[in-house]
């Protein structure tokens, strides 16, 4: 059980990270709706995922909130060094170094300055790829996204369902079903599997 599922009640989530808890709908709710009914064991069929079952939804989604934990912190880590980094040796170059009198010493600058902005590059794309690119975590985005999908169709149709329930944005990239991809398999970023356990 993660730090934010025993701070939230039996059936509550965090919508999104750092965001307020939200309580997990009903799935006789969703499955109140025709549409959603037919679309959750279509989505089922194809995901492999129960998205009627309040259990295993609330897991679902306890895990996407880690997972965006995770992903946000990874971008942070890396991203904000190579940001100001990036931002510092353009300042410098544009300030200082292009008046340096000799093209030897303006020369080297670019050379060294290129050389730490490819590295923490390297980082950043490394991390965001075991990050992003985890097939065990696409699986994971992609019946989240699915599971959004579906409330989205039952509020339409009726249902008593918040507006932006479940409060994760849309997931234009690392959502893809990978169907060759065991859930139980040890994930290749964090040597956990879908459900966190090592």
């Amino acid at each position: 059980m993660t730090h934010d599922e025993q701070e939230t009640g039996a059936r509550q989530f965090v919508g999104r990270r750092g965001g307020d808890t939200v309580t997990l709908v009903d799935g006789s709710v969703i499955a109140g709706v025709p549409e959603a009914k037919q679309a959750a064991e279509e989505a089922g069929r194809e995901l492999r995922f129960d998205f009627l079952d309040d259990e295993a939804v609330l897991d679902l989604l306890h895990r996407r909130h880690a997972d965006e934990e995770e992903m946000f912190s990874a971008g942070f880590k890396h991203g904000v060094p190579l940001a100001l980094v990036g931002f510092g040796a353009v300042v410098y170059w544009g300030g200082v170094a292009q008046y340096w009198e000799t093209p030897t010493s303006r020369n080297a600058y670019l050379a060294v300055a290129a050389a730490v902005l490819v590295t923490q590059i390297f980082f950043f794309v490394r991390s965001a790829i075991r990050v992003w690119g985890d097939p065990v975590r696409q699986n994971l985005r992609a019946r989240a996204a699915k599971y959004r999908e579906i409330a989205h169709i039952a509020r339409r149709g009726g249902a008593e369902i918040p507006a932006h329930y479940p409060h994760y944005g849309p997931y234009p990239f690392a959502a893809t079903f990978r169907p060759d991809v065991d859930d139980r398999e040890q994930s290749r970023s964090k040597g956990a599997d879908d459900h966190g356990n090592g």
